[in-house]
């Protein structure tokens, strides 16, 4: 029963669950714009993203250093059944990744669809996988983030539309920037653990007395972003009013990461939920939005 614990942790539901998300955002701005006419194309391609997500979870882990525990006070037997077990999961995962691609190819999907699969396919290996394994160089937050809020969606809308469309733009560097800034704050937490292990993360390379300024830029700049989408792609006010409704937990983060730069230890149990409530309500009030309008 541990065992299976610890897989289910090692698969990451909650990037399982930003991406599902996401994607199901790529179909709400295609429905919002009345072309979300494939229903069985939405389901495929739901299932491609969340079986890859999956395998790049699991290869991540089977492809982590020998000399990295992958669990507390683990024995030579439990690293090994984890080890193997979190391969042969990914092995099937992909497998039937194949096969929903053959599906989707059937279908007759755009070539923009097929051109954005390729490139989530190539940032998946790229971050899991030797020789690059972007996890541990400190790129990887930033391949996730441009991977969750731009190419999901953007694979989610071609499927749908075979064409990008404005809005899709409008929100995805938005939520790019709430992304990286989602990515850092899991950096904290990890910070001891990478440091021992010399495991590179986004924190790792720029310092944490950097990281947070940034961390308060990205998440400033993307209300901004917000904001300024009426203006700028002429998108309705009442598109994107609700986001603003998660500003104040932003706001909160904010104060939560400064407490870190003046030298108070924080909760970070809390500061992550908080961190995940405001990327997580954010792309739902965005995703409930264009779906129901």
């Amino acid at each position: 029963m541990n065992k299976l614990k610890h897989l289910l942790t090692f698969s990451n539901p909650l990037l399982l669950a930003l991406g599902g998300l996401t994607y199901t955002l790529g179909t709400g701005i295609a429905r919002y714009l009345g072309r979300a006419d494939h229903p069985l194309v939405f389901g495929m391609g739901f299932g491609w993203i969340i079986l890859l997500l999956l395998a790049m979870n699991l290869l991540a882990i089977y492809f982590r250093p020998h000399n990295e525990r992958l669990i507390e006070e683990e024995t030579l037997v439990e690293r090994n059944w984890l080890r193997a077990a979190s391969f042969q999961i990914s092995a099937v995962a992909l497998g039937v990744v194949a096969m929903l691609t053959v599906f989707l190819l059937q279908q007759g999907v755009a070539l923009a669809a097929l051109f954005f699969a390729a490139l989530i396919f190539l940032s998946v290996i790229a971050y899991a996988l030797p020789p690059l394994r972007l996890i541990t160089s400190g790129f990887g937050e930033l391949i996730l983030a441009i991977l969750f809020a731009l190419l999901i969606p953007a694979f989610s809308l071609t499927l749908q539309m075979g064409e990008l469309h404005r809005l899709l733009g409008a929100v995805a560097f938005p939520l790019t920037a709430l992304a990286l800034a989602f990515f850092l704050v899991l950096n904290f937490p990890a910070y001891k653990e990478d440091y021992k292990y010399k495991r590179g993360s986004l924190l790792q390379r720029i310092g944490w007395q950097k990281a947070i300024p940034l961390h308060h830029i990205l998440i400033f700049s993307a209300y901004l972003l917000f904001a300024a989408m009426p203006f700028v792609a002429s998108i309705p006010w009442a598109v994107i009013s609700s986001v603003f409704l998660v500003m104040p937990f932003a706001i909160f983060q904010v104060y939560w990461m400064q407490q870190i730069a003046n030298g108070i230890s924080p909760n970070y149990k809390f500061l992550t939920l908080l961190a995940i409530t405001v990327i997580g309500l954010t792309t739902y009030t965005l995703t409930l939005t264009f779906w129901i309008r």
